[in-house]
């Protein structure tokens, strides 16, 4: 019998390692941390229903140490060392989002567990950007970026040997994993010594400014580590409340009963001090572009739902006259409640059209008492919604544990700063992105919908052992 320790236990030791540094390195993140709690005692507190569909589902004691993180890569060799970094703590590459239309340089995934019950032990995200160094349309500038990018090393080689160990043995024991943690822990670190020249530094960041944040440092430090609230709209109101500038807009759906996908918000990025590689010693100089967020998550949308909420979301955009700045922000929460108005804001609506993923839960009290008006042949997947409607089975969300292209891209343009490129004019190409992982992406969709499959079983496995 092997001594491994779980790869979402390892993920879970990673995951506290990084928050603990961040915190250090950004002393923000504890105040937004700080903030977060507060609003969400407060929610649990005074909203019933909200706790008793946590607990339901099992995000109730995730709540406190949910996180994502961002990264940004550089080189195809670097993504593919990430993932089988991830693999290591049970992350797999979920969906591919392509971030150039919107103005951002890259191509991303999102590393993550993929079953319930993993989620629930760490639901720890890394959204993992690649540049695409083909998009800098400065031969010259574009030659120096990939030669300085060659120079790095960003794992250090006791996390390459300790990454082989695992794909050798199947797993790490409890000395290994905590060594792996450390080791790991040194590649998303915050370097403030430029391995770059302040002058290419400045041609990089003319070119766009998160081109500079991946070429003129030596490793991808996490830029932001992403706590999850009850109430978004109480965090935004709370940073000003507490002298943290939030930026213009939440970003995703509007404010809804029941929540869908993806709110997010985040304070401005940090001007940070730098020191740059220079002919005769160091230079001096500053760098911007690590930043606190927070996020609200709701229920994951099916393929229909997507294109019900992708169609009205534009809706906003158009009728607001393109993406939300500070300039027009008011006027564009206004257009999003407006072309949201349709979109059915109730779970068993949403559930009854097809538009989201739910959990099918027994409802123990009930069954004992009306299960004897139904047949055994009754208890099936044919007569679901019979047992919903009286009360046998219980819907409760799935939650939305991955991202959205628009709200990613409004995100880190937000704390870009303005100038740079506005738009790309390039081809999504999940197929080179995959060849650079190594591997294929997950469907998100497909995911869900198991999640939700393997949920329906055991939900009838367990009404049927309550009627015999």
């Amino acid at each position: 019998m092997s001594n491994f320790i779980a790869a979402a236990d390892i993920r879970r030791l990673f995951s506290s390692a990084m928050s603990k540094m961040y915190q250090q390195e950004v002393p923000l993140y504890s105040e937004l941390i700080q903030l977060v709690n507060d609003v969400n005692a407060n929610v649990l507190a005074n909203d019933e229903e909200v706790k008793a569909q946590l607990t339901a589902t099992g995000e109730l004691a995730r709540l406190d140490i949910e996180r994502h993180g961002a990264i940004r890569l550089g080189l195809p060799a670097e993504l593919a060392t990430m993932r089988r970094l991830f693999s290591v703590m049970g992350m797999y590459p979920v969906g591919y989002y392509d971030l150039a239309p919107a103005g951002v340089p890259v191509h991303s995934t999102a590393f993550r567990a993929i079953d319930a019950d993993s989620l629930n032990v760490s639901p720890f995200r890394v959204f993992t950007s690649l540049l695409r160094l083909e998009l800098i349309d400065n031969p010259t500038l574009r030659e120096k970026a990939e030669a300085a990018l060659h120079q790095r090393s960003i794992f250090t080689s006791r996390v390459i040997e300790l990454i082989e160990q695992f794909e050798k043995d199947g797993g790490l024991n409890q000395k290994d994993a905590e060594e792996f943690v450390n080791e790991a822990l040194e590649t998303f670190r915050w370097h403030d010594h430029s391995p770059v020249s302040k002058e290419l530094y400045e041609d990089l960041h003319r070119q766009h400014r998160l081109i500079a944040d991946v070429v003129a440092f030596q490793g991808p430090h996490i830029n932001h580590l992403t706590p999850r609230t009850l109430d978004i709209d109480e965090v935004q109101i709370g940073m000003s409340k507490r002298g943290i500038t939030p930026k213009a807009v939440v970003e995703g759906p509007p404010r809804r009963k029941c929540p869908i996908f993806l709110r997010q918000t985040s304070f401005k990025a940090l001007e940070e001090e730098v020191k740059f590689k220079g002919p005769h010693g160091e230079e001096a100089g500053t760098h911007t572009a690590r930043f606190g967020e927070i996020e609200q998550r709701g229920v994951a949308l099916t393929l229909k739902g997507r294109e019900m909420y992708d169609r009205m979301l534009n809706a906003a955009r158009e009728k607001t006259g393109g993406a939300p700045t500070e300039a027009n922000a008011k006027q564009y929460m206004k257009n999003l409640a407006e072309s949201f108005i349709d979109f059915p804001d109730d779970y068993r609506a949403l559930y009854d059209q097809g538009l989201a993923f739910f959990y099918y839960q027994p409802n123990k009290q009930a069954a004992m008492q009306k299960l004897k008006n139904f047949a055994e042949d009754e208890v099936s997947i044919q007569n679901i919604a019979q047992l919903i409607d009286a009360g046998i089975v219980n819907l409760e969300p799935i939650v939305y544990e991955d991202f959205l292209p628009v709200s990613a891209a409004g995100i880190f343009q937000s704390n870009l700063g303005e100038g740079g490129q506005g738009h790309y004019d390039s081809q999504s190409n999940q197929a080179i992105f995959e060849t650079s992982l190594g591997a294929k992406v997950l469907d998100i969709n497909e995911i869900y919908q198991k999640i939700q499959s393997e949920s329906l079983i055991q939900c009838l496995t367990e009404l049927k052992q309550l009627r015999d």
